[in-house]
């Protein structure tokens, strides 16, 4: 039974951080430097009681209302976030009530980051092809801003806040879901990562501020990343994990007609897209407004390419995402 992508819609927080309020609060950092390099114009940042359930009910509900979709339907939730509303209760039975779905409905959490769209797709089409259900509704919200120390300019400029809601389902889509390719290293573990306030690090009162070389402070309840590490890792698995991914769907790679990865920053993809040999038309970057929303950035890249009509007189497409974990998945689209 084919698992097929219906619609998708997002939503965005009202706060925008834009990059004159970047360069207001850290005079240092060029504004032209910051836009060329990432990409990035502005991001949206959550309200101070805005969680991730809060976003996810928001973008659902522009899924339905956008696309005229009856929310009864829906016999499936999947919530992507690393940014729940509690460790307990699961996250995904919040939003099953906010939104009224049926009783009847399978919900749950899954904590992924930049892979995290792509692997929602493949539990999405193994509920379909298992006949356990017709209606998923897959949900990825993200509220990083949290993480972020106010004065860590460099994570500051990169992330943005964001919901993404996306409705796969066995009746017929704009387009069906294929094949998938993953992977895991977890010895990248250390270099993207919170590492207090689970069970192995307690958040501590008393957490003392560190500043690197680069004037960024954080301490450890904050987000910590390792950008050069980040980077060489993509450079190495994703050329790999492209060619996997072309052999899985028995593909040539000049017969994609587009390549949507994970919307890290513009600097990376760049670079990623002449190492993989991909030609600039058929490559898309949509991350000028929002940043890079984690596990959203798929679904909002491919929202706004449907939107402004890239997707027309296509056949195959390629999806890529990578990052935190170190975790990574693609699978191939077919237009219908």
């Amino acid at each position: 039974m084919k698992a097929n992508i219906q619609a998708i819609s997002y939503y965005l927080p009202e706060e925008i951080l834009s990059n004159d309020l970047i360069n207001q609060e850290f005079p240092e950092w060029d504004i032209e430097k910051i836009s060329s390099k990432t990409g990035i114009n502005s991001r949206h940042i959550s309200a101070k009681d805005e969680f991730s359930s809060d976003m996810a009910v928001k973008a659902a509900e522009k899924l339905f209302k956008e696309h005229n979709i009856d929310r009864s339907k829906i016999d499936f939730l999947l919530f992507c976030t690393q940014s729940p509303d509690y460790f307990l209760p699961t996250t995904a039975c919040i939003i099953q009530e906010k939104l009224g779905l049926e009783t009847t409905t399978g919900a749950l959490d899954y904590n992924l980051g930049c892979s995290g769209f792509v692997y929602g797709l493949s539990l999405a089409k193994g509920l379909i092809a298992g006949e356990m259900a017709k209606n998923i509704l897959l949900i990825t919200s993200e509220t990083y801003s949290k993480f972020i120390h106010p004065k860590d300019k460099s994570n500051k400029t990169i992330f943005g806040d964001a919901a993404a809601a996306t409705l796969i389902s066995a009746e017929k889509g704009f387009c069906s879901i294929g094949n998938f390719v993953f992977g895991t290293d977890g010895k990248g573990a250390e270099n993207l990562i919170v590492k207090q306030g689970g069970m192995r690090f307690p958040v501590l009162e008393d957490n003392e501020d560190i500043k690197d070389e680069f004037g960024n402070v954080r301490n450890d309840k904050n987000l910590f990343m390792n950008g050069s590490e980040i980077f060489n890792f993509t450079g190495e698995f994703v050329p790999i994990l492209i060619k996997g991914m072309l052999e899985k769907a028995n593909l040539d790679q000049d017969q994609i007609d587009l390549f949507v990865f994970h919307q890290a920053n513009k600097y990376m993809l760049n670079y990623l897209r002449k190492k993989i040999k991909i030609p600039e038309e058929k490559f898309y970057i949509s991350m000028e407004n929002c940043g890079n929303t984690v596990s959203s950035t798929i679904p909002i890249a491919l929202y706004e390419a449907l939107k402004e009509g890239k997707l027309e007189n296509l056949q195959h497409l390629i999806l890529a995402g990578f990052g935190v974990g170190y975790s990574w998945a693609a699978c191939n689209l077919t237009i219908e």
